[in-house]
């Protein structure tokens, strides 16, 4: 169980009410960390607009995306982002053998350039909170300017998910299974 009352649809208050019908209509349904953030609806109505942007509607390819969101995932051991993105991944033609090498912490052979650069980019921004001017020159041999501010914001916000998934313990939805298996899962 979450660490945080997970609010029913009756519990909601206005504003709460409000920001749960815009991410229903949205997205389709409400779980993992929106849950969490209708206590604060402000917040909860500002992230899930960054998070509508960053999922769906930057310039990037969906295969450089979801890319970008599984190394998130991993870096931060969160069971719940990974294990629905990595679905995600596969329906967006990222080769399950680039998949598998991030699950497994191994550096993996890359089918394609771009994931390679980004990749890179990913992994130094993560671990070393900057990147090298040889990491950004290869990155931008494959995205524009706004595909790079794009995949930095698709960075950060994932990064506030997997923050928000792990301090509230937020367990996997009903019949997703743990695909991570040296990471907490929250019941």
């Amino acid at each position: 169980m979450s660490r945080v009352a997970q609010l029913t649809e009756a519990e909601l208050n206005v504003a709460q009410k409000s920001i749960f019908d815009a991410i229903i209509q949205s997205r389709g349904s409400i779980s993992g960390p929106f849950r969490i953030w209708l206590h604060s609806p402000e917040f909860a109505q500002r992230a899930q607009s960054l998070g509508e942007f960053a999922r769906y509607k930057t310039s990037l390819k969906a295969r450089q995306s979801e890319l970008a969101i599984l190394l998130t995932a991993r870096h931060h051991n969160c069971q719940v982002e990974w294990s629905l993105h990595e679905n995600f991944a596969l329906e967006a033609g990222l080769d399950p053998l680039v998949i598998d090498g991030i699950r497994e912490k191994t550096i993996p052979e890359f089918p394609q350039p771009d994931e390679k650069a980004i990749y890179e980019f990913c992994t130094e921004l993560l671990q070393q909170n900057f990147v090298q001017d040889s990491t950004f020159a290869a990155v931008r041999d494959h995205l524009d300017k706004q595909g790079i501010v794009e995949l930095v914001g698709i960075i950060g916000y994932y990064t506030l998910v997997a923050m928000t998934l792990n301090a509230f313990q937020v367990p996997l939805p009903d019949e997703t299974p743990a695909l991570l298996p040296d990471c907490p899962t929250f019941t």
